[in-house]
C-alpha cells in the first residue's frame, strides 16, 4: 500500500502527538518517506496555506501537491521542504524588526509571530541551500529581504507617506498601478511596463539587500518587486509586494508569475530525476 504525502503528513502529526522526544524528527521521515512514497510528483511547500494561494497555483497546473508547512513543527517543516520542488513564501503577519535591527519599534507593529518568522527563516534557509525556487508574496517579499540583510519601514503611512494607499479597509478592492523595471528578469516574463495590481500592506522595503534589486516600483518609490542582483549559479528568487493570487489570472502580473513559478519548480523537480 502507497500513501499519499498529505496521508503521510497526517501520519506523522499522530506519532509525534504520542510519542513526544522518543523518536527523532528526521528517524520518523526517513521510517515515513521510505514506505511506499516513490512517485514522483510536484510539490510545492507554501509557508501559509490559504485558498487563494493554493488556487493560484493550481490555474498554472491542477496536479500540483500543495504542502502546508505552518502546521509543522519548524524541525519537521525544513525536513519535509527537502522532498518538496518549491516554496512560496505567502503573506500574514508584520516580520517582528528585532530581525533587522529595530526591536525598539515593535510597538509600531500590527502583530507579529514570532513562530511563523522563525519556520520561515529556516525553510528559507534550506530551500537557499538547496538552490529550490522561491517566491515571495507581501510579507513573504519582505522577510526574503530580511534574511539576505535589508530592513523594512515599520509604518508606511507615518514613515513612508500616503501619496499612494497600500492598505484599505477593503483589502479585496484595494489597488494601484505597479511600474516593472525594463532591465529586470519580471519584464522578460510579462512583457509590460505597467499593471493595477491588488495591495494590502503597511510595511514595505526600505533598506534593500545588497544581493537583491529592485524589479518594480509604485507610483511613491516604494519597491515593489525584488530579485537577485547577480542571478548566474543561483536558485529561481522572485519576490512581489502586491498579491497576485488576488488578482484575475488574465492581468500579466499573477497569472505569469504563478505560470513561471510551477514551470522552475518542474525544473528542480526534473533535476533531481538525474541525480
Amino acid at each position: 500500500m502507497f500513501y499519499t504525502f498529505d496521508k503521510i503528513l497526517l501520519i506523522m502529526s499522530r506519532i509525534f502527538r504520542h510519542l513526544k522526544q522518543s523518536l527523532s524528527f528526521s528517524l520518523i521521515l526517513l521510517i515515513l518517506f521510505s514506505c511506499g512514497l516513490k512517485e514522483s510528483k510536484l510539490r510545492i511547500a507554501l509557508s501559509k496555506s490559504s485558498p487563494n494561494y493554493v488556487q493560484w497555483l493550481k490555474r498554472a497546473d491542477p496536479g500540483v501537491q500543495i504542502i502546508n508547512l505552518y502546521t509543522l513543527n519548524k524541525n519537521v517543516a525544513t525536513e519535509v521542504l527537502g522532498n518538496c520542488d518549491g516554496l512560496l513564501l505567502t503573506g500574514g503577519e508584520d516580520v517582528y524588526p528585532g530581525w533587522y535591527g529595530k526591536e525598539t519599534e515593535s510597538g509600531r507593529c500590527s502583530g507579529c509571530n514570532l513562530r511563523r518568522d522563525s519556520l520561515e527563516i529556516a525553510v528559507i534557509s534550506k530551500a537557499l541551500e538547496m538552490k529550490m525556487p522561491i517566491f515571495g508574496i507581501c510579507r513573504g517579499h519582505q522577510l526574503i529581504n530580511v534574511y539576505l540583510g535589508g530592513k523594512l519601514i515599520i509604518d508606511l503611512p507615518t514613515d513612508y507617506g500616503q501619496r499612494v494607499t497600500h492598505m484599505c479597509r477593503d483589502y479585496l478592492h484595494c489597488t494601484h498601478e505597479v511600474y516593472v523595471q525594463r532591465n529586470s528578469s519580471l519584464y522578460q516574463l510579462t512583457g509590460v511596463d505597467s499593471a493595477l495590481v491588488t495591495t494590502n500592506h503597511h510595511q514595505a522595503v526600505d533598506l534593500l539587500s545588497p544581493l537583491l534589486t529592485v524589479s518594480a516600483r509604485s507610483a511613491d518609490g516604494l519597491v515593489e518587486g525584488i530579485e537577485w542582483l547577480n542571478p548566474e549559479g543561483k536558485n529561481f528568487l522572485m519576490g512581489v509586494q502586491w498579491h497576485p493570487e488576488r488578482m484575475d489570472a488574465g492581468n500579466p502580473l499573477s497569472g505569469k508569475l504563478a505560470d513561471k513559478f510551477v514551470s522552475e519548480c518542474k525544473t528542480f523537480l526534473n533535476s533531481k530525476k538525474h541525480l
